[in-house]
Formats: structure tokens, sequence, C-alpha cells
């Protein structure tokens, strides 16, 4: 085993090297005039061929390799595995961007990036101490097999399959939709053809190897994630502040920009733009006391223009635009609705103060000594704030491709150190996240804000055209300089846009955007080897094929993987939402699945099959319906009243601090019945 770990040192140190001459040498280039058209590409390229070659290298039919890398991987290579695996697009790329939109506390709908900076490290402790050692010492292969061999007969074993699908296919198509953002800002292909090519890195990574491919392509990608994090920041604190250890200077910062925030809040040129949104906000709500008349008056306006145009003879620019606003607008009334409540609310959002961003540093939304409505405020924010935090912590006990990564480790006390070996590569992420959202924001407010329109760095422009809702800059009071409440960031677009932002060269955006791209793949990676056994080994062959041999069933693992990256891309491509809360609604979903049977049946000798299965049906329904009713586009569809029916206030994404206590409760109390049941028969 020694003489093993030694022979891995040597690799890493050997990839370390070997990335950092390439980094250098894509530098000297661009100093000496390579075109950024060919740097994106070349970046790209290289990186997932550097995965693809790990991943062909690692290729194998056996079960024991593909399924669980033989049990033989080191606790240090294993953290390492296990928090590119974890970190995701999510961490990588929203994290920051989340504390740059809400702060550390957020609103009173919208709980703070601290939330899930603190949910998400606090989640590895309820891993380490209660979780993983237990299933380790089980010698499983998948999270399902665990209710198999603990509770016995299908149905727990089913309902697990499936709800392992549920939770990773939601989580795998934020990864997918990172993976076509960042493909089609470094090649500069449609957003749906970026998909397509990061697809085939993921595909290159785990269709051959499994868990033996993928916990080295994850290694490596961990490595390319940490490079590309920490020189942004390192390079922002260092311009800013003459120190490039962010985490420890980036305070000073935070007392600059509360006052920035209190000037821009002040500034007259500001309040006439949210006056401006709060009178579109008004407008939308007035169309919609009547949206039949209101739709049919703006048809008629629209037909009425197109053909005045044409009547006088206009250019064809101006037919052409006539032409589009016609056919952009609503099919029918129910679009309509739909469409005009959305905008009604992020007007009135962004003619709130500083444009509807929270406060940075504001502990909570709202006043505690306030107005009543003040105080309500900084009740929702708070309680959506451990909300939130319960159902990441809880989350990340149950995600079951989180749990699979350590059965890959020699020992129970193996597994154990690779926790706190996550926990440290983690938190060597987590630790700058706050400072880079820091950074950027006394960026944007000292020296973008204020800059002519005629002037605008040209990044700007060029992300919008990947996604308009990465970033909308307009000049809503047509005074042709750029306020704050003018500016909209997605949360995707902060640590991507960051190099730019701060002036670095532009290989460095291209090293940030590798980053992100490593950490899509490798989650991405992980998730759909979970799909796919959860499908093929825990019910196709259980329920319908118990005869298939074992490397068959590795085949049909493969092919299943694959389908399935297929329609997490199709699903992608339509842009379902941001990718903080895709993600995090998966974590809801797996805490409400998994974490109150599986931790009744470690710790509690009671509990059986029926109130395993009992429990994760019903802490899971709760928790889907709980989303799904609030979510606009359902409404919508049955016809319900716009808006939210939130229960205390509390966010859909954070819908398992009711599914959680549900499946604890039936979980008891089924387990209770039934072996009162049995016990008469």
């Amino acid at each position: 085993m020694k003489t093993y770990e030694r022979r891995l040192r040597r690799f890493l140190l050997w990839f370390l090297s070997g990335f950092l001459l390439f980094l250098g040498l894509l530098t000297w280039a661009e100093h000496e005039g390579l075109s950024r058209v060919w740097l994106g590409p070349i970046f790209i390229f290289a990186t997932v061929m550097m995965y693809a070659v790990i991943g062909i290298r690692s290729r194998t039919t056996d079960p024991e390799e593909y399924y669980v890398a033989r049990r033989r991987i080191p606790p240090m290579y294993n953290g390492m595995a296990a928090a590119a695996d974890w970190m995701s697009a999510a961490s990588f790329i929203s994290l920051a961007g989340g504390l740059y939109l809400q702060g550390y506390g957020g609103t009173e709908g919208q709980a703070g990036g601290v939330a899930y900076v603190l949910g998400w490290t606090g989640g590895f402790c309820l891993v380490a101490l209660l979780i993983a050692p237990h299933l380790r010492k089980l010698q499983l292969y998948t999270v399902p097999d665990y209710f198999a061999v603990r509770f016995g007969g299908r149905w727990p074993r089913i309902v697990a399959a499936l709800s392992a699908v549920l939770c990773s296919f939601v989580y795998v198509v934020a990864q997918i939709y990172g993976i076509g953002l960042i493909a089609s800002r470094l090649t500069g292909v449609q957003f749906e053809i970026g998909i397509m090519l990061g697809l085939g890195g993921v595909l290159l990574c785990s269709f051959l190897g499994g868990m033996k491919a993928i916990t080295w392509t994850q290694v490596a990608q961990y490595v390319v994630m940490l490079l590309a994090f920490l020189i942004p920041v390192s390079w922002l604190a260092y311009k800013q502040l003459g120190q490039p250890a962010a985490p420890l200077v980036y305070g000073k910062q935070l007392q600059r920009i509360a006052a920035l925030e209190d000037q821009i809040a002040r500034d007259p040129k500001e309040q006439e733009v949210a006056a401006i949104f709060l009178k579109r906000a008004r407008d939308y709500q007035a169309r919609l006391q009547d949206v039949d008349a209101a739709l049919a008056r703006d048809r008629a306006a629209a037909l009425a223009r197109l053909r005045r145009l044409r009547e006088e003879g206009a250019d064809s620019g101006q037919v052409f635009a006539a032409s589009r606003a016609l056919a952009a607008l609503p099919r029918d009334p129910a679009t309509a609705r739909e469409q005009w409540t959305r905008a009604m609310q992020e007007s009135y959002e962004r003619a709130r103060p500083l444009g509807g961003v929270a406060r940075h540093t504001r502990p909570f939304a709202g006043d505690p000594d306030g107005t009543p409505q003040q105080r309500e405020a900084f009740e929702l924010s708070r309680r959506n704030v451990l909300a939130l935090m319960f159902c990441l912590m809880v989350g990340t006990a149950g995600l079951p491709h989180l749990l699979t990564r350590y059965y890959t480790t020699p020992s129970v006390a193996a597994t154990r150190s690779s926790v706190a070996w996550s926990l440290f590569f983690i938190v060597l992420v987590y630790v700058s996240a706050p400072a880079l959202a820091a950074l950027v924001k006394y960026e944007v407010m000292q020296h973008l804000v204020g800059s002519s329109f005629d002037a605008l760095p040209p990044w700007i422009a060029q992300w919008a055209r990947v996604d308009p809702s990465l970033i909308s800059v307009a000049d809503v009071n047509g005074d042709r300089i750029l306020q704050w409440g003018e500016i909209r960031f997605g949360a995707d677009i902060i640590m991507l846009a960051t190099p730019e932002l701060g002036g670095l060269p532009y290989v460095i955006s291209a090293l940030v955007a590798a980053g992100g791209l490593a950490a899509a793949l490798s989650t991405a990676d992980g998730l759909l080897l979970t799909i796919s056994n959860a499908l093929v080994r825990d019910i196709f062959c259980h329920d319908f094929k118990p005869e298939l041999r074992a490397d068959q069933r590795v085949i049909l693992s493969k092919f299943a993987l694959m389908a399935v990256a297929l329609v997490a891309a199709v699903v992608a491509s339509t842009k379902p939402a941001e990718i903080l809360p895709l993600v995090s609604a998966s974590f809801s979903l797996a805490a409400a699945a998994f974490v109150p049977a599986m931790l009744l049946g470690i710790l509690w000798r009671g509990a059986n099959r029926t109130g395993a299965a009992a429990g994760m049906l019903a802490g899971l329904g709760i928790t889907v319906y709980y989303m799904l009713a609030n979510a606009p586009a359902v409404r919508a569809f049955w016809g319900w009243p716009p808006g939210q029916q939130l229960w205390f206030g509390i966010q859909p994404l954070s819908a398992a601090v009711f599914g959680v206590p549900v499946g604890f409760a039936v979980t008891w109390g089924a387990s209770l019945l039934g072996r009162r049941t049995l016990a008469r028969t």
C-alpha cells in the first residue's frame, strides 16, 4: 500500500507540474499575441482531453472496480475526489454569486449566502459521525443497497433507487447547464452546442471506467478548480489591498462596501431609476387586472404600428423590429399572466433600495426593533436562513453520489479520515468565497458604476450574448451613465467574470472557466454513475433480469449512463433555472428521501421495511408537493392564482424542513404499526 501511495504522489506532482507549465506557456503565448479566439478553445480542449486520457487509462469491466474502485483509494486522494464531486458548479460558479446578491443575511424571501457556506460545510459533520462509517462497514455498492440489506424486501430498495434518480437528475441538470455556459463562452458556439461539447467530456471521464476512472479524473479536476479559484481572488485582493491572502484581509473592504451602499441609496439618479422600475411594476399590475383586454390592446397597438411603418415606407430595420415586437407578445392570456406577473415582481424588486440587492454585511433583513413590517421581515429572513442551513446540512448527509464516494476507501477508519480530508479540501475554497464576493462587489461599485455606456467593457456584451439572464445592463433613465440599479447580475456570472472585471490576462479567464468546467464535470460524472447504477443494478437487475452476469450489468450500466446524460442535456438546454436553486432543491429532495429512514435504520433496531418505505414516500412526497405547488409554471398550468402559497414563510427550496420531520414521524409510526400487525398475525 505504501508503494502504491508513493506512486500516486509522484503522479500527482507530475500532473501539477505539467498543468502549471501548460498555464505558463499559454500566458506567454497570449503575451506574444495569440488571439483570444484561440485561447479559449485550446484551454477547453486540452483540459477535457486531459481528463479523457485519465478516464480511458482507467477503463474497466471489473464490477469491483467499476462500482467502488476496488475499495483501495487512499483517504487523502478520496478526500480530493469527494471535494471535487461535491463542490460542483454550484459551489465554484454560484456560491460567490449568491453572497454577492444576497449578502450574508439575504432578504425576507431569500436566504443569505452564509446559509450555503455553513449548511454545506456543516453537513460533513453528519456524514462523518452518523452515516459514512456505518455504510462502509456493510461492503455496499450503492445507497439503495443499504435499504435492501438493512430492511429487506423490494419496496425500500425500489423507493430508494427512484429517489436517488430524482434528486441526482435535478442535480446533474444544473451541472450540465453550467457546462453549457462555460463551453459556449470559451468556444463562441451556441449554448446548446456547448452542452453537447461538455457532455462528450463527461462521457469520456465516466463511461469506460466507472468509479475507478471518475476518482482519478476528480483528483485532477480538484487541482484545476483550486488554482482557478485562488488565483483570481488573490489577484483582486492584491490589487485592492496590497495583500494576496484574500480571506485574511478582505474585511477592510466590508466597511467600504457599507459606505458605498449608503452613498448609492442616497444618490438622486439611483432613486430616479428605482422610480422608473416602480412605474413599470404598477403598469404590469394594472394589466393583470384584466389580462384579456390588456393583451388585446397590446396586440392591436403592435399591429397598428407595423401597418403604419409599412404604409410610410420605413426602412427594413424598423419594420423588422416592429414585427419582432409583435411576435414577442404572449400567445394567450395564460402566458401573458405568467410573463407579466414575473415582470411585475422583478420590477418591484428592482424598485427597492440598492436595486433589490441585500446590504452585504447585514445579518438579516428587516429590523427586530423597527416597525411591524420590519420585524416581520427580520423574522422571515432569519427563518429562511435557518431552514436552508438545515436542508443543506441534512441533504449533504443524504446525497447518494457523495455517500457512494466513501465506499471506495480501504477500511472504516480510512472512511472517517477521508471525510476529514474532504472537509479540508472544501474549506480551502470556501474560506475564499466570501472574500471573492466582497472584492467583486467593491470593484463593481467603485469602478464600474458611474461609467459611460459608450465605454463599458466588452465582456458585458459577450456574456449577455451567452445568456441574457447572466447579465443585463440598460440605460433606464437615459442619462448614458451606468447606475447601480441599471445593472442586473445573475449569480452564475460573478465568479466567471471575475478575471475580466479585475483586469487579469485572458488566460486567467480561460483558467476560471476551465475550473468551473472541472467542477461541473466532476459532479456530473458521479451523479450520472449514481443514476445509471440505480436504474440498472438496483431496479432492472434485481426485479427483471437477475440472471445477468456481473460483466453484463457493467456494460448495461454504461449505456444507461449515456442515455441519462443525453436526457439531462435536453432538459438543461431549456435553461430551467439558475444553478444554485436547482442544486439547493436536490439537497432538499435527498434530505427528505433518505436521511430519516437511513438514520433510524442505523440508530434504532425497531425500524422495519414498512416504516422505511412509508417514511421515504411521505417525506419525499410532501417535499416535492411544496416545491411544485409554488412553481410559477405549475400554478399557471393548473390555473391557480399567481404568487406563492408559503407555509410559515419558508421558501420552496427549503421544502425538506417539512419533509424531514414528516419522514421521521412516518418511519417511526409505520414501523411500530408494522411490528404490531406482524405480532398479531
